[in-house]
């Protein structure tokens, strides 16, 4: 079932267009990332979706009822924010309950709802201080389930991880999903941090300057990005520019990069095309092959060393399990035709 369906939807300030023709489907239950640099339209998508702006053109529904000048108040979301939003001067009990007041739920209702989301949130201790005797991740807990006692159908989050420390954000972000699949909640979620989005999302809509650049699930954003642009903004990759010299005996097409000559598994191109290519560093094998280059920098980063690498004047990266190669030092390796993925231009 279609919990959310967005279609031809821009937004324009002014003379600046933040969101050009975006059409997205979430389905009930999903937990769907936008992610992409700052500016590129992801917190202005989910401003229209909850209703604090307004869409030039294009529709949203939500469970099927078009919302698209449906006030916030009346629309079945609820919003938890970066700045975590918490009123300073009442207690976290009432922080909690605050929306549901607001809703004149009856008091048992409110007493109900809100014991549940603090066992839920593991808050119960805290139910009597004020927001600034909080930890920074207790209030982002607050924060959520202040959102959660609403029982929304839709949840959206606006980087609400980005305050915390990097130990801290992996803990809530674990809780974060936890609590959205055990609820059954539709959330989308914002944010610039390509590591949350593979680590959270049943799908992510990575944004470039307003428009989609490719919409899927985390494993196949990483093992097939479409562009040059979600190669290098999902995880690490070395995109290069080249063109198609030949083909193997067995079908490999061969194609002369910066690097060295690299075969690929592509039946579609044809030799004498322009294409352009990446691989992760990790994919690369050392010690064998006709690839070679030398060591600029080498990072010890505990499960692996990652090695700058200078080929022909090129400079890529190399991502090792162990290595003992140091600044200066020529290396030899290769990349399995498999490991190489062919990419499409960027919109």
């Amino acid at each position: 079932m279609i919990a959310i369906s967005i279609q031809n939807l821009s937004k324009k300030f002014g003379t600046f267009t933040a969101l050009s023709e975006l059409s997205l489907e979430v389905r009930t239950g999903e937990f769907v990332t936008l992610l992409g640099p700052s500016g590129c339209g992801k917190t202005t998508l989910l401003k229209l979706i909850s209703g604090f702006l307004e869409p030039t053109s294009g529709t949203i529904s939500i469970d099927g009822k078009d919302v698209t000048q449906t006030p916030p108040e009346a629309r079945d979301t609820a919003l938890c924010f970066q700045s975590y939003a918490l009123f300073p001067h009442l207690t976290v009990r009432d922080n909690l309950e605050f929306g549901l007041r607001q809703k004149r739920l009856p008091a048992a209702d409110r007493r109900a709802r809100v014991g549940d989301v603090a066992a839920k949130l593991g808050l119960e201790a805290q139910m009597d201080k004020l927001p600034n005797q909080l930890s920074g991740g207790q209030q982002q807990r607050v924060s959520l389930g202040r959102a959660l006692v609403m029982r929304p159908s839709v949840i959206l989050f606006d980087e609400p991880l980005s305050n915390l420390d990097a130990k801290l954000r992996d803990q809530v972000r674990v809780e974060i999903r936890r609590i959205q699949k055990e609820y059954g909640l539709t959330a989308i979620y914002v944010t610039h941090d390509q590591a949350e989005a593979l680590a959270m999302s049943d799908r992510v809509v990575v944004l470039k300057s307003g428009r989609v650049e490719q919409i899927d699930t985390p494993e196949h954003l990483y093992a097939a990005p479409r562009t040059g642009f979600v190669a290098d903004f999902i995880g690490s990759a070395n995109v290069f520019s080249g063109h198609a010299t030949g083909r193997t005996i067995d079908g490999r097409l061969q194609v002369s990069t910066p690097v060295g000559t690299v075969e690929v598994i592509a039946p579609a191109t044809a030799p004498g095309a322009q294409v352009s290519l990446c691989w992760r560093p990790e994919r690369v094998v050392p010690g064998s092959g006709e690839l070679t280059g030398t060591v600029l920098n080498r990072a010890f980063q505990g499960h692996f060393t990652d090695l700058t690498i200078d080929s022909n004047g090129c400079i890529h990266r190399i991502q090792l399990a162990e290595s003992d190669a140091r600044e200066g030092d020529e290396i030899r390796f290769s990349i399995a035709p498999e490991h190489i993925i062919l990419l499409g231009a960027d919109h």
